[in-house]
């Protein structure tokens, strides 16, 4: 059965930090974990997505240079690194997973991608 558990949300100020984790079971083949938020009255939107096997990384403009996805294979988790966040930042974040299997190219951002869902956790940065 496959679950993901994300958590690490919290309250900070702008400019402050955060790291999120989710962690990952029943996966057994090569798969793709994204990262998504969803602020109030606004779209799911992608940011950032990694392919634990081989290394592959992809981050939305929004949050280049200032969010850092990472993973420990041996916990099973993936990380995001937030830094330097601002109020825009605030959002419900959420992980999601897919299988590549036959098809390791994918839309990283696209919600239709992923097949699994965890929980959000809650974001907000205070001006």
């Amino acid at each position: 059965e496959v679950q993901l558990q994300a958590s690490g949300g919290g309250l900070v100020q702008t400019g402050g930090s955060l790291r999120l984790s989710c962690v990952a079971s029943g996966f057994t083949f090569a798969y793709a974990i994204g990262w998504f938020r969803q602020a109030p009255g606004k779209e799911r939107e992608g940011v950032s997505s990694i392919v634990p096997s081989d290394g592959r990384i992809y981050y939305a403009d929004s949050v280049k240079g200032r969010f850092t996805i990472s993973n420990n294979n041996t916990k099973n988790t993936v990380y995001l690194q937030m830094n330097s966040l601002r109020p825009e930042d605030t959002a419900v974040y959420y992980c999601a997973a897919t299988f590549l299997g036959d098809h390791p190219d994918y839309d990283w951002w696209a919600l239709y991608e992923y097949d699994y869902w965890g929980q959000g956790t809650q974001v907000t940065v205070s001006s």
